[in-house]
């Protein structure tokens, strides 16, 4: 641009030696004409120098305002320039207190671990005195066995005169122990000879997964955990043993597969959860047959817990569809409000072994309907159920991300349970399992305020009022009590029996334990009754039974701990309150029974817990029945019914049994967050 003006001003200078030319013309002796003639001539080329130099004046100008704009623009990229410079002192300014955080953070975990190792001393204590009661139990097992012997010994000398006297007073106590030995011989008198096979798992090689599933792909885990048969103790597979690593990526990924998954209309959600519903039921047998193997359901409840798992499917499936929002009417005239409901975002899913299937389908439908992503942790003891519902869904064409699966063992399950309870990615947890570990799982969440559901123990009293049908009664004990063997967490466990038929229904509930239970492998079809858990489900049930029996509780049926963690049924009676089984929840096959008179009685005693799950009552009085349902201090009632569990109603409790429903209308709201949209100035 400096050449430019250069030249415009050589353009000038050369314009005034032309008027000095002309000068010189002037004062030169020539002719006028010739005069005249060589200044014309001169002018014309001035003028023309003269334009030449105008434009390149303007030229210069416009580059000269252009230079003047690029300056401007190079200032104002020195201020953002400089912006970024503060934006980026503060954000190390930001590091700095967050290393100082981290390092605060660092002394916190040190309190713990030290807390930890007082815990460990604490729990090796208890453990200590769990070895002095089971050596007690032993003790006490072998002082029954002993009184039963002698008692046979006894009916042997003294048969005619026993006879005869049930004949004519129907000797309870006699009877009992006569009932003993019965089902002692019949049922008890060992496992089955079935139980010295061998078992084998024969599905289809695509169910039987063992890795985790983390956005949309198998994972191995730098070790393995196995997973045993509970009723031989033997292994059935190795899984991957995940650990905090694989939950942070399976959040992640959760996360990134949320913000698609979401914008997916109800219609296409709804499409994608049939399909995973109808490829559920169409491999029903398999997944019973994994049930069965790592929980050790008879195939037949296995087969019902399938039929259940895939119906809360189904009903999701149809409920993605009937997620509205609302219109209110405002005082101003010009606005309108709208209420929209939106999905929460990631959801970690903590499930139980004793409905390996169910729990996840019933929380991951609600949660994938509305849009939600997951992370699911099953129970240590039974993920190959939540790893062949994940192969199924990627079958289903449920995108990559939106389900992940995350097993792993005992001892990394806290880290795993940390990381899905803090991480800032994860928006809603719901967890099924004991109220002690609701609670550790509620404080972790706390930390970062997320929505939580919680659906813990349960301690649920079973009434049977006079005015009951006693064989009603009877069944609906047997449905309630010995389905899975007593391990749901909606079992009865506490029956509470009106005077007038209190013998009565014992007799008739220990003829029904008699003719309908059979203990054995699940996989045998003529079993109604498999293993507990583990050794340490067995242990629990044992312990109560022999507490009861120390404080005069009698032994109507059952009684003794079988081999492995193989309970047998067993009905009590002459139970009080004060007792260990009434105290806290059993989760086995054990049927305490106590005996009361008045209905304010019975409520108080069933009221008398810090949880409130289910309860049922058997009455025909119909001012009673409104009165006991709307006093009885639980989420959920069955009346005249030892079943109340379905996708259609929803599903908990209250008191310390948990927080929010599941199932039902009401399952997929614990997934929504509420909106509102205000709208102003329509006119």
């Amino acid at each position: 641009m400096l050449d430019d003006a250069e030249k415009a001003a050589d353009e000038s200078e050369r314009s005034y030696d032309f008027i000095i030319a002309m000068k010189v013309i002037e004062n030169r002796a020539l002719k006028d004409e010739e005069k005249m003639e060589l200044q014309d001539v001169l002018l014309n080329e001035a003028r023309h120098i003269a334009v030449e130099a105008d434009r390149k004046y303007d030229e210069v100008a416009r580059k000269l305002v252009v230079m003047e704009g690029d300056l401007e623009r190079a200032e104002e990229r020195a201020g953002l320039a400089e912006a970024s410079r503060r934006r980026l002192e503060d954000q190390l300014r930001g590091f700095d207190q967050s290393l100082k955080t981290l390092q605060s953070s660092e002394e916190k975990y040190s309190d713990k671990e030290d807390r930890y190792e007082e815990e460990i001393k604490i729990l090796t204590g208890r453990l200590k005195e769990a070895e002095t009661r089971a050596e007690f139990a032993e003790r006490s097992v072998s002082k029954l066995e002993k009184t039963i012997d002698d008692l046979e010994e006894k009916k042997r000398v003294e048969k005619k005169r026993v006879e005869k006297k049930l004949e004519s007073e129907q000797n309870t106590y006699v009877m009992a122990f006569s009932g003993f030995r019965c089902f002692g011989r019949q049922v008890f008198s060992g496992l089955p000879s079935t139980m010295q096979r061998r078992y084998s798992l024969d599905i289809s090689a695509r169910l039987l997964r063992t890795e985790g599933f983390i956005d949309g792909r198998w994972v191995s885990a730098a070790s393995t955990f196995p997973v045993l048969d509970p009723a031989t103790g033997e292994e059935v597979a190795k899984v991957s043993d995940c650990g905090a690593r694989e939950a942070k990526d399976a959040v992640s990924g959760a996360y990134k597969a949320f913000h698609s998954w979401k914008n997916h209309t109800a219609k296409e959600r709804s499409i994608l959860l049939r399909k995973w519903f109808d490829l559920i039921t169409q491999n029903k047998e398999d997944l019973a047959k994994l049930i069965t193997a790592e929980c050790g359901k008879p195939m037949t409840e296995s087969l019902g817990e399938i039929a259940y798992s895939a119906a809360f499917v189904e009903w999701f499936s149809e409920e993605a569809r009937r997620v509205y929002g609302d219109i209110v009417a405002p005082q101003a005239k010009d606005r309108k409000i709208l209420i929209v409901k939106q999905p929460v975002g990631v959801a970690s899913i903590i499930t139980p072994w004793n409905f390996p299937s169910a729990m996840i389908t019933r929380k991951v439908g609600a949660a994938l309907a509305v849009g939600c992503t997951v992370v699911v942790k099953p129970a240590e003891d039974t993920p190959l159920s939540a790893l062949a519902l994940a192969e199924l869904s990627v079958q289903a064409g449920i995108p990559p991300g939106v389900i992940n699966v995350v097993p792993c063992s005992r001892e990394k399950t806290p880290a795993v349970g940390e990381v899905l309870c803090t991480d800032p990615l994860v928006a809603k947890i719901s967890f099924t399992g004991s109220t002690a570990t609701g609670k550790i799982l509620l404080k972790h969440a706390a930390g970062s305020v997320k929505r939580v559901s919680m659906e813990l123990g349960g301690h649920a009293p079973f009434i049977v009022f006079d005015s009951a049908d006693v064989d009603k009664a009877v069944a609906g004990a047997m449905a309630s009590k010995f389905r899975n063997s007593g391990q749901t967490c909606v079992c009865s466990n506490r029956f509470l029996v009106q005077s007038g038929i209190h013998d009565s229904f014992v007799e008739k509930l220990g003829k029904a334990m008699d003719v309908e239970l059979r203990v054995g492998h699940g996989s045998e079809p003529t079993t109604t009754q498999g293993p507990l858990i583990n050794v340490r489900a067995a242990e629990k049930v044992e312990s109560q039974i022999v507490d009861a029996v120390s404080q005069g509780a009698v032994i109507v049926r059952g009684g003794k701990r079988l081999k492995g963690s193989f309970m047998q049924p067993t009905l009590l009676s002459k139970v009080t309150t004060d007792m260990l089984c009434m105290q806290e929840e059993t989760f086995g096959p054990l049927v305490p029974v106590v005996k009361f008179n008045t209905e304010q009685e019975a409520l108080d005693i069933a009221n008398a817990s810090q949880v409130g799950l289910a309860g049922y009552f058997y009455s025909r009085d119909i001012g009673q029945i409104w009165r006991v349902a709307e006093q009885m201090e639980v989420g959920m009632v069955g009346v005249n019914e030892g079943m109340i569990s379905s996708p259609e109603a929803p599903f908990g409790g209250v008191k310390q049994s948990g927080l929010g429903r599941e199932g039902s209308k009401y399952g997929v709201d614990e997934y929504l967050e509420i909106k509102i949209i205000l709208f102003s100035y329509l006119k």
